[in-house]
């Protein structure tokens, strides 16, 4: 069998699609999208540390009252738990600096992994919770429109 060669063209297209793809990863399978109630999920933090590294009063910025866009970061140990909280109002994206990190949410019938690389969208009212079922620590970035200062 012979091999063609690859134009440049088509080696761009594919390295272009390798570097999209991500932004794309640790969204609910296809065919997977349901209610789910999350029966039994955890409300309490375990293994987790939660810093703001920097935010913005969009009061002043945008004449938004009372709103922040803040982005953290959140180092979730082995078997560390980011516990139920709700994203009614809240909007933000998640990315997955490092690390693997299983994600339960109210909408999703069946579990996300999220890998080093993804973002994740929480937004339109859902509800999740974040389980570090690996090995090392996993290490996010969060940037969210926050209520109050």
């Amino acid at each position: 069998m012979r091999s063609l060669p690859l134009s440049k063209t088509v080696i761009a297209l594919l390295a272009a699609a390798a570097v999209a793809a991500p932004a794309l990863a640790g969204d609910c399978p296809a065919g997977k999208s349901a209610a789910n109630a999350l029966s039994g999920a955890p409300t309490a933090p375990k293994g987790v540390t939660d810093t703001v590294i920097g935010s913005v009063d969009l009061g002043l910025e945008i004449n938004v009252a009372d709103r922040q866009l803040r982005t953290r970061r959140l180092v979730v140990q082995p078997g560390g738990i980011v516990p139920l909280h709700s994203h009614v109002d809240r909007p933000a994206l998640i990315y997955t600096v490092s690390g693997t990190i299983v994600e339960y949410r109210s909408s999703c019938a069946v579990p996300i992994v999220h890998k080093a690389g993804d973002i994740a969208r929480e937004a339109d009212g859902i509800s999740h919770y974040w389980i570090n079922t690996g090995k090392v620590p996993t290490v996010l970035l969060s940037s969210d429109v926050h209520h109050g200062n």
